[in-house]
């Protein structure tokens, strides 16, 4: 399929990307139109990346602090690599449901539809979560229903303002965003005053339904108080991006003694203190579309909220907007500035950039507007690389596919690989199609793929590397296991004691080779460790502390339904002590912080002690909560008349007692 990507910091292309492949509580759409949101969009969109470095000066600090970690040759590599990688952009569009997954019940494949979801993009398939979807009235146009999702972001600014009949709304910033508040603020029953630099949108304001409009920042406020005889604004919208803090104080100004301040636009967050101390202003943030918003489970997982404790979530407002549109309650054909043919997206854009016209929504039309509702599902979901030729093959010759393009793969795994002169990377396995086109440009594979099943069918390809989520790990490595490819797989190989027997099963049957991520055996204090332990005359205590403050909050790799940091990342360390000892685990206890504790994820920080067949003793502490400063790991040993000491990689030492003299 083709798709609108943001190639580097500033070129947008259409380009040709695997169709996404369909999962859980999802659904495909073919779009018919989508709406470019201009600033969200454009805010990701660097013409002068120098600049955008100056302005944001932490980028630089990052640079640095992962160079002092990775080393400043793949830190480079890593940064100049930004320059060519793909992304999407767009999350807002209505079409057709091309297909559905069997977890969806309520839809068909041809229903009309429209979508959100960040990551959705501008292409001629989109996946999205089924709350995230919402049937479109017959009496609704597609080019008019793909604002669906910037309406609900104006819908919840609205909700978060609580506003009531007859208050008075000052809207902040009149563009797309700024100008659907206004007209759903009016529909709310409120006297409506709109604010922007520009004096078409403000004119097209009161055209829409509000009830004032002022162009100069200078007589703003005297306006506002003008038309609430001295009083001061109920409540100020700020649906303004700017990279100061002029639309927050203008908003100060104009609200009322208690009256609130909502921001909904990207915009540098400084108020006047003693302003906001001595109206006691209330100060709100209107997050994404509503509730839901952020919430994996709500979003991916399609899980929603029981109506009766939330009224109003994410997909509620999708089908309330569509409401109001069928009703003419709300207009949106006035907002729509241009209609670009979809291979005619860098136009688009390059017209919003330039800021000429007054443009407001440019809109985006597809193929499919002009064809029937799909009834059956016709995607493609492999594109071969351009300009890679595979290499002929040859006995003996590794030919490679990786699953998953995270960063393991790209900091570890492929440099690694790019050492080994008999292995080529032939393919990529992602579930974004512009990641894994990127990927497979970069280390130039022969195809990128959303659709495993290609990779297992592949001839050419006998080696799998499983680099993808924890919780795809096992699957992912059996059936390649079956399909008569050897796999690496990184750490957790499996989340459950069945998952590990059917791996073991898989083994068996196929023949194939298996090996498990378990780096810490190949680090050199560690192999010095080992050498100084094997020479032991009798059985060793170990000491593992590990301090790893990175995962929690939203990191997924905080989750223990997907295994968490202790199958996920502790499970290193139960390695390290059977490989450091030679002699397997036979008893453990372990106990962790309380599990009901939403952050830190208890269950995340741990004190475990093992016992070994060869009476060795080890004691592993994890913990998830300490500070980034504090040292991430160290592994003390210690057996009769000696000890041995490593911390971070950097640190030996090894202690050992005087031989005894022998008395004649």
């Amino acid at each position: 399929m083709n798709q609108v990507l943001r190639r580097g910091f500033k070129d947008i292309v259409v380009t040709e990307v695997p169709d996404p492949a369909l999962t859980p509580h999802h659904v495909l759409v073919r779009p018919c139109y989508s709406l470019i949101s201009s600033g969200t969009e454009t805010a990701s969109i660097h013409p002068d990346v120098l600049k955008t470095v100056k302005e944001n000066p932490s980028h630089i600090q990052t640079i640095i602090n992962v160079a002092k970690v990775e080393g400043p040759v793949k830190t480079f590599n890593e940064v100049r690599a930004k320059f060519d990688a793909y992304a999407v952009l767009g999350y807002s569009g209505a079409g057709y449901v091309a297909a559905k997954h069997a977890t969806v019940m309520d839809l068909a494949v041809g229903d009309r539809v429209v979508y959100g979801g960040e990551g959705t993009g501008h292409g001629e398939t989109i996946s999205t979560g089924r709350n995230l979807v919402a049937p479109i009235p017959e009496g609704v146009r597609f080019e008019h229903a793909c604002f669906t999702t910037l309406g609900c972001i104006a819908m919840n600014a609205i909700r978060t303002a609580q506003i009531g009949v007859g208050d008075t709304v000052a809207v902040v910033g009149l563009g797309l965003v700024g100008q659907l508040i206004a007209q759903l603020a009016r529909l709310q029953g409120a006297v409506v005053a709109g604010f922007d630099l520009r004096a078409d949108r403000a004119e097209l304001a009161k055209k829409l339904g509000a009830d004032y409009a002022f162009t100069d920042p200078a007589s703003v406020r005297e306006g506002v108080l003008g038309i609430t005889n001295g009083r001061g604004a109920d409540c100020v919208i700020i649906a303004a991006a700017a990279k100061n803090d002029g639309p927050c104080r203008t908003a100060v100004s104009m609200a009322r003694d208690r009256g609130r301040i909502v921001v909904v636009g990207a915009v540098e967050m400084s108020f006047p203190w003693d302003e906001m101390y001595i109206k006691e202003i209330q100060l709100l943030m209107s997050r994404a579309y509503g509730p839901g918003s952020y919430d994996a489970d709500y979003e991916r997982k399609g899980r929603d909220y029981p109506v009766s404790y939330v009224r109003w979530t994410e997909n509620r407002n999708m089908q309330e907007f569509l409401r109001l549109l069928e009703a003419g309650k709300v207009n949106v054909a006035p907002l729509i500035s241009r209609v670009y043919p979809l291979d005619e997206a860098p136009a688009a854009y390059g017209e919003i950039m330039s800021g000429s016209g007054g443009s407001l929504a440019m809109v985006l039309r597809y193929p499919q507007a002009d064809a029937p509702a799909p009834k059956t599902s016709t995607l493609k979901h492999t594109v071969f690389t351009p300009n890679v030729e595979a290499p002929a093959p040859a006995p003996g010759r590794i030919q490679a596919a990786v699953v998953g393009v995270g960063g393991i793969f790209r900091w570890a795994h492929m440099p690694a690989l790019e050492k080994i002169s008999d292995v080529s990377l032939r393919a990529v396995y992602s579930t974004n199609g512009a990641r894994g086109k990127t990927c497979a440009e970069r280390y130039k594979a022969v195809y990128c793929t959303t659709d495993y099943e290609e990779v297992l069918r592949d001839a050419e390809t006998n080696l799998v590397l499983v680099v993808s989520r924890n919780q795809y790990h096992a699957p992912q490595t059996i059936a390649a296991l079956r399909a008569g490819k050897h796999v690496f797989v990184e750490k957790p190989m499996a989340l459950t004691i069945e998952e590990c027997r059917e791996v073991s099963r898989a083994v068996k049957e196929s023949g194939k080779q298996l090996t498990v991520g378990f780096n810490r055996r190949f680090a050199p204090y560690y192999v010095a460790q080992r050498k100084r332990l094997m020479r032991r005359s009798g059985p060793a205590v170990i000491n593992i502390r590990v301090n790893s403050p990175g995962i929690s909050g939203a990191y997924w790799m905080a989750d223990p339904a997907i295994g968490g940091a202790i199958l996920g990342e502790a499970c290193h360390f139960v390695d390290l002590f059977y490989w450091l000892l030679g002699a397997e685990p036979v008893r453990v206890s372990a106990y962790s912080l309380p599990p009901n504790s939403n952050e830190p994820v208890g269950t995340n920080n741990l004190c475990a002690t093992f016992q070994f067949a060869d009476g060795s003793i080890g004691t592993l502490n994890y913990s998830t909560i300490g500070s980034k400063t504090s040292q991430g790991e160290r592994v003390e040993c210690f057996a009769q008349g000696f000890g041995v000491t490593t911390e971070n990689f950097k640190f030996l030492a090894v202690n050992e007692d005087a031989p005894a003299v022998e008395k004649k």
